[in-house]
């Protein structure tokens, strides 16, 4: 691996909530406690979810966290060229395929064969889309096999890809690219050495790993840090009622953050106090974790 660089990676759909600056301070806390890069890459790549002025207020209110991308911002807008040039490779190797199937004609399937998960492609088009059915998404074809997470925190991972997730889409009929090969394709380029974000991605990264063998690219580490719930017992969202930070109270939120990443109470006074403190923290429990005195 190279000198460490770590990313955090918002959608500009909304104002920055608790959920999202625990998994920001996070990433940022790794990469300073590695004396690596941090960067912030927006991911906008569907226009119709991104709320006018989201990413000025995003970047402004992790700067007064404290938060700020060692180098210049990355927008996922303009990556186009990029993510079709990983999509024809992978057309190439005879990997990618038309499919006509709707979102409700999977579940008909699913629910008529019991040996298939919720949510998981059976293949219907892989051999071809019925005649006069306009294709709808084209996937990629997923080996009969298991794949291997080594995460940070959960440990050995493992996801059979045909059985537990089917031929996955990796963009839409209308040029819409999904985020499994964006980010893959993003990672890569922008050099990613360690991925640290929310848990409720780790059963993702198997896919990430089959794409990025696939497309020759590196495998970064990974860490998936637990997720902020709401008082439902759900990840705090956008869609589950996630309010704004108070950015008139920093240290507050910042201490809730870290509260909530296991670091216990960090006394401070400023923000840099603050960052300061929890950086020697989290350096310490990876010295633990490691087993280094």
């Amino acid at each position: 691996m190279s000198r460490y660089r770590g990313r955090f990676a918002p959608s500009p759909t909304g104002p920055l909530h608790a959920g999202s600056l625990a998994t920001a301070l996070a990433s940022w806390l790794d990469a300073r406690a590695a004396n690596g890069t941090w960067v912030i890459r927006i991911e906008d790549l569907d226009a119709a979810r991104n709320v006018p002025g989201a990413t000025s207020d995003l970047v402004a209110t992790l700067a007064r966290f404290g938060l700020e991308s060692d180098i210049s911002i990355v927008f996922q807008s303009a990556r186009n060229s990029l993510y079709q040039s990983a999509f024809n490779s992978l057309q190439g190797a005879g990997l990618i395929y038309g499919c006509a199937c709707s979102r409700k004609e999977v579940d008909q399937v699913n629910e008529a064969n019991a040996t298939l998960p919720a949510g998981v492609y059976s293949g219907t088009c892989s051999a071809g889309t019925p005649a006069g059915r306009p294709i709808r998404a084209f996937r990629v074809r997923v080996p009969d096999e298991s794949i291997q997470v080594e995460d940070r925190s959960a440990g050995t991972c493992v996801q059979q890809l045909r059985r537990d997730v089917g031929d996955f889409i990796l963009r839409r009929a209308d040029g819409l690219w999904a985020y499994q090969l964006a980010v893959v394709v993003d990672d890569a380029e922008q050099e990613i050495t360690d991925v640290v974000r929310g848990a409720d991605l780790l059963d993702n990264t198997p896919r990430q790993m089959f794409l990025q063998r696939c497309l020759g690219l590196p495998t970064p580490r990974y860490l998936h840090v637990p997720v902020v719930l709401n008082t439902a017992g759900q990840k705090l969202s956008k869609q589950s009622g996630a309010v704004a930070l108070n950015g008139e109270q920093p240290v507050y939120e910042l201490q809730r953050a870290a509260r909530h990443l296991g670091l216990g109470s960090v006394h401070a006074l400023s923000v840099d106090e603050f960052l300061k403190s929890a950086v020697e923290l989290w350096s310490s429990r990876i010295r633990i974790q490691q087993g280094v005195s």
